[in-house]
């Protein structure tokens, strides 16, 4: 059995939060991103990356647009060093690009990222030391003043080989488990790193409250922000950053509501790679940005390819429900969603100034580089008329009347459920064509058709049936009436035509038509037919053969 009374709130909630935040919708530009995918990310794969898929990984960030990417922790690991080295030493790193690098508030490992860091064009090295209530009394048996001076120590030295060493420096620095701190504590081991470390506007200091751990919800986290932004030494000199992990599955809330409430920066790795439940999904939270109309100044427009490179090298799986990126995420199965989408998009289309209001889209998949047919309108036993025909009409240009339509969405349905599978777009052109289209058996073919023109339109009609030719003529009030008088009377049956349309299937003068025919039997059955040719008229006739003909496929008499 599952026991809740071991576990009690590890957090500490700021006493009369302002809850200023509250009142902002969303942020009004994007953040400072940094990704930690080749530190925090690469640490928690199974399989570390290698030098070249490294190399190749920091290249795909600086495409999407990251302009702070955290390379490593050059002091852990051997591999980590020569990585940094080599963006280094074979000038890798663009110029509009700050590398970023991570140690310990100790000496030897703080001299050892400064000889890793060296000559670098522009770096963040960033700091840190754990403040937690449970690490203080759990881990290092210190208290606060001892856990402070660690921080000062560690501060005093950063800044001093900062000026002993080549290269561009700035400064970040963590207090290590944040939100299992108390607010006033943690704010008060900042503000003496802040003072030792002296930023100026010039040369602002990044100061990161992260969420190593997640232990509440996001609002508490929101409040803990707003607290330290308020009360920080120099704040104008101080970008304040974040850096949520996903324990609760809530990082993404937690770093927006951050954002709301003071925070700047934000620390993140692609589709949330990272430690035990991972660190915030760089794409997530700058998608929601983009579908609120604010720039995220990250670019995934070709998230394919973007999936495909992160897949290969960190050997991790994009989930199909991912927000943005997975396989699925824009799939519409059931047939009301697919019906008021499809309606959606002819909406679109109607709107001058471009809008985007689809239902049940909240993005437009061609931003991403996805595609509405193969996959937006996705079609199994759960599928409706409507996506359906959009389907059809979209990818292949059919565009058929509302009851047909409906007849050819339980067609397709009926496939699909007795397959146990989706059907893609070829099969479903493939259920239509032999279901509907141009059928010239069992009982019924019109070779040719003739017509003249006297007091009353008279069609001469060639058709085959039964195994013999005959020639059929008939009056009517134009070409397909003659023409299906002149079938009823040679088959001797009886129907209504109940409804015909037609269209062109494309643009130039010698493109293909389209017509449909629906009729309705004296047992009260109704078949539907489809006819293809260059000659409008002979489609419809060929439309008028392919329903009569399913008529007695279908066992019908007369």
């Amino acid at each position: 059995m599952m026991n809740a009374s071991k576990y009690s709130p590890g957090y500490f909630p700021v006493e009369h939060a302002e809850y200023r935040w509250v009142k902002k919708d969303h942020p009004e530009k994007a953040p400072n991103w940094c990704s930690v995918d080749l530190r925090d990310g690469n640490q928690a794969l199974i399989v570390p990356m290698s030098l070249e898929e490294k190399l190749e990984f920091f290249q795909m960030l600086v495409r999407i647009g990251f302009k702070e990417i955290e390379v490593g922790f050059p002091a852990a690991s051997e591999t980590e060093y020569e990585f940094l080295r080599t963006l280094i030493e074979q000038d890798l790193i663009p110029e509009d690009v700050t590398i970023q690098v991570l140690t310990q508030c100790r000496e030897h490992i703080i001299r050892k990222t400064f000889e890793a860091v060296k000559g670098a064009p522009r770096a963040v090295v960033h700091f840190y030391n754990s403040t937690s209530k449970a690490q203080r009394e759990q881990v290092f048996k210190k208290s606060k003043e001892e856990i402070k001076e660690i921080a000062l120590e560690g501060a005093k030295l950063v800044k001093q080989l900062s000026e002993e060493y080549d290269g561009n420096f700035l400064f970040e620095y963590s207090p290590e488990s944040f939100t299992g701190t108390e607010p006033d504590f943690a704010l008060d081991v900042c503000n003496a790193v802040i003072d030792v470390m002296q930023p100026t506007v010039e040369r602002p200091m990044i100061i990161n409250l992260p969420v190593t751990v997640e232990m509440s919800l996001p609002h508490v986290y929101a409040n803990q922000i707003e607290y330290c932004s308020d009360r920080l030494h120099n704040r104008e000199a101080i970008i304040l950053s974040t850096h949520p992990h996903n324990d609760r599955g809530t990082g993404v809330a937690d770093t927006e509501l951050a954002l709301l409430a003071g925070a700047q920066r934000v620390e993140c790795c692609l589709f949330g790679n990272g430690e035990r439940t991972g660190n915030v999904d760089a794409v997530t939270l700058a998608m929601n940005l983009y579908v609120l109309g604010v720039d995220p100044q990250l670019d995934f427009s070709n998230m394919p390819e973007i999936v495909e490179t992160y897949e290969r090298l960190t050997r991790m799986h994009v989930h199909e429900r991912q927000p943005y990126a997975g396989a699925l995420v824009f799939a519409a199965f059931s047939g009301s969603h697919q019906d008021a989408i499809a309606k959606g998009m002819k909406c679109k289309e109607a709107d001058p100034l471009g809008r985007w209001t689809v239902p049940y889209l909240p993005i437009d998949p061609h931003d991403v580089s996805r595609t509405y047919d193969a996959d937006v309108i996705r079609v199994n036993s759960q599928s409706g008329k409507g996506g359906i025909g959009y389907i059809l009409e979209t990818k292949y240009g059919f565009d058929l009347p509302a009851k047909m339509r409906e007849h050819f969405g339980y067609t397709v349905k009926e496939v699909s459920d007795h397959a146990h599978a989706e059907l893609k777009p070829e099969q479903i052109l493939k259920v239509f064509e032999e279901t509907y289209l141009n059928k010239r058996k069992p009982v019924l073919d019109v070779i040719e058709a003739h017509f003249i023109q006297g007091r009353s339109l008279k069609a001469v009609v060639t058709a085959k049936t039964g195994g013999a030719e005959y020639e059929w003529y008939a009056a009517g009030n134009g070409r397909l009436n003659a023409v299906n008088n002149a079938i009823k009377q040679g088959l001797g049956i009886e129907y209504s035509l109940e409804t015909y349309t037609d269209q062109s299937l494309g643009k130039s003068s010698d493109a293909s038509a389209a017509s449909y025919v629906g009729l309705l039997w004296p047992d009260g059955s109704r078949t539907w037919g489809a006819g293809m040719d260059p000659d409008i008229i002979f489609s419809g006739i060929l439309a008028l053969v392919s329903a009569i003909n399913n008529h007695f496929e279908q066992g019908g008499t007369n």
